[in-house]
């Protein structure tokens, strides 16, 4: 059942991607490629001192990176940068780690099936490298390779 909500979850988000727009006042504009699944992206954030005001994205991939970016989008909009750096942490974790840490993702828990698929945790990380890149300040093309 609980997997059932959580491909539910995947599939609105694939198909209705939110914040999927480009962004022309993005103070950070970081392009992220997955070359084994073709995933590509244009991650655009705008910082507000030190906090994420807003944060789009636009390209093209498969569901799981598209809901990935989308979900990751609304979980770090206003958030501080040290928070979403948390929250990135946790989402690597969940696909990483044998035993994450439980709780404090919500819908992001989505996700927690695809450590089973090792080539499919490419995908899914791939907005959260990209957004990684965007944080630190970086404009060099995030490479899942």
């Amino acid at each position: 059942m609980l997997n059932d909500l959580y491909q539910e979850v995947i599939i609105d988000h694939s198909r209705r991607p939110r914040n999927f727009r480009s962004m022309d006042d993005a103070t950070r504009r970081v392009e992220g490629y997955n070359p084994l699944c073709g995933d590509k992206l244009a991650l655009y954030v705008r910082m507000d001192q030190d906090v994420v005001a807003d944060i789009s994205f636009v390209g093209s991939g498969c569901a799981i990176s598209t809901a990935s970016a989308s979900l990751m989008t609304e979980s770090v909009k206003g958030k501080t940068r040290a928070e979403a750096e948390a929250i990135l942490e946790r989402f690597h974790d969940l696909l990483t780690k044998d035993r994450p840490a439980a709780g404090g993702l919500g819908k992001l828990a989505a996700f927690s099936g695809v450590r089973e698929f090792p080539a499919r945790v490419k995908c899914a990380t791939l907005a959260w490298h990209t957004l990684r890149s965007a944080l630190e300040g970086s404009s060099e093309v995030v490479s899942t390779e």
